[in-house]
């Protein structure tokens, strides 16, 4: 009798010892990214997947910030749920200005009181190759093609031209007037000056914050491109940014920070032509770029 009963007590120990294991077996915190190396600003797609029995106690992961990563985009937490287990799931939009390798940090997932860390997932945040010494290929002029109506619209031609003549002399001379007064304005500060103060401006108008995103980027490269005029005589008023980095590769701006005034440029077309919406550290970082880039000219060109 006393056999049977250590029999059973050693029996019942088993049972407890493989239900734990299995419940062990049948849990799982992962986190996976699907690319481990990007350039700076692109977008990474975070997953977090949890794997329980059923009638876990949870506390999803704590998602407010990730060192050296901005979170973009937060999706809802989908579960799937069968007889034995609940699967639970979220995907993250995240991105990251801060060149380099850096991790994406073991993340805790509390059940019934424990935590339960992801494994941590390196990153390469790199910058896009860029070679100073390679020439840019400009864009190609539009070809025109000829108008086989041309002969028939002459005097129509003529007649506009001549109406034209009038209001062509009226609006040159008014031009001239407001760029005699506008350089008269301009004379009253020193190119370094008139920069620093016209970027004391800007950031006094919180732009970004009131939702003028595209007006902002428009009117710092029009700070940097005035300065460049008044300090190396390089016209660029009327130019493409593309123009700008080709006529500011030829002076001694460092590599390094030639390379940061060069993405920041390309930043700033996105936000001006492909609609992108930058956070504020972007918005911050991008006019940081910019004044330190009038403080290096400054410098080399003395």
């Amino acid at each position: 009798m006393r056999g049977m009963k250590l029999y059973a007590a050693c029996l019942l120990a088993l049972l407890i010892s493989a239900t734990d294991t299995l419940a062990q077996n049948d849990f799982s915190v992962t986190a996976s990214v699907d690319k481990k190396e990007i350039l700076i600003g692109q977008q990474i797609r975070l997953t977090l997947q949890a794997k329980m029995p059923l009638g876990e106690n949870i506390s999803w992961f704590p998602l407010d910030t990730l060192p050296h990563f901005d979170i973009i985009e937060k999706g809802k937490i989908d579960s799937v749920t069968t007889i034995n287990e609940r699967t639970y799931t979220q995907q993250l939009l995240i991105t990251s200005f801060d060149s380099g390798m850096h991790s994406i940090v073991p993340l805790p997932l509390k059940v019934n009181g424990k935590n339960f860390n992801t494994d941590s997932i390196p990153i390469n945040i790199k910058f896009s190759h860029f070679d100073p010494k390679q020439d840019y290929h400009d864009i190609k002029d539009i070809l025109e093609v000829p108008n086989p109506y041309s002969k028939y619209i002459l005097m129509g031609i003529v007649v506009i031209t001549l109406i034209s003549v009038v209001l062509i002399v009226y609006f040159i001379t008014r031009k001239r007037v407001e760029k005699s007064k506008g350089q008269n304005e301009i004379s009253r500060l020193g190119p370094y000056e008139e920069a620093m103060a016209s970027l004391d401006e800007l950031k006094k108008q919180h732009m970004t914050q009131n939702g003028q995103v595209k007006a902002y980027y428009t009117r710092l490269n029009d700070i940097l491109k005035v300065y460049v005029l008044r300090k190396l005589g390089i016209v660029t008023i009327d130019k493409t940014n593309e123009e700008l980095i080709r006529q500011l590769k030829k002076t001694d701006i460092p590599h390094d920070r030639f390379s940061q005034l060069v993405q920041a440029l390309r930043m700033s077309d996105f936000v001006k032509f492909a609609k992108y919406q930058p956070g504020e550290n972007e918005n911050e970082q991008h006019f940081d770029i910019i004044k330190s880039s009038i403080d290096i000219i400054n410098e080399i060109a003395k």
